[in-house]
């Protein structure tokens, strides 16, 4: 193989590779986001696992404590752990127009049954 074949198969893979993950950008960017310091309780409910009491506890804390300087800050708010926070995270904004239009339903992990061990 000539090296001119040869940049155009290792293009032609390049390409292959870009569209095979595009899809999976396109979704992240398609759902938007929902900015934690402007969004209204409505708004906030359309993040994974966020209904109407927790809605309304994290703009109880906004309203408390001012805006939240980092999207971690989320943990400080009752109700809200790591893994909560893991599953909030890529639909948070600090910024910006809150763009999430659709509640976005991610499915918890099962939980560990403690009587299954002993």
């Amino acid at each position: 193989m000539n090296l001119q074949t040869r940049r155009f198969a290792a293009a032609v893979v390049a390409f292959t590779l870009a569209l095979v993950a595009l899809p999976g950008f396109a979704a992240d960017a398609a759902a938007g986001v929902v900015n934690i310091n402007s969004a209204s309780a409505a708004e906030l409910e359309r993040l994974p696992g966020v209904g109407p009491s927790l809605a309304a506890r994290i703009v109880e804390h906004r309203t408390k404590n001012g805006n939240f300087q980092k999207a971690e800050d989320l943990m400080l708010v009752k109700g809200i752990g790591e893994k909560s926070f893991e599953r909030l995270k890529p639909y948070v904004a600090l910024s910006g127009a809150t763009t999430l239009k659709d509640a976005i339903s991610v499915p918890r992990a099962p939980k560990s049954s403690a009587k299954a061990q002993g």
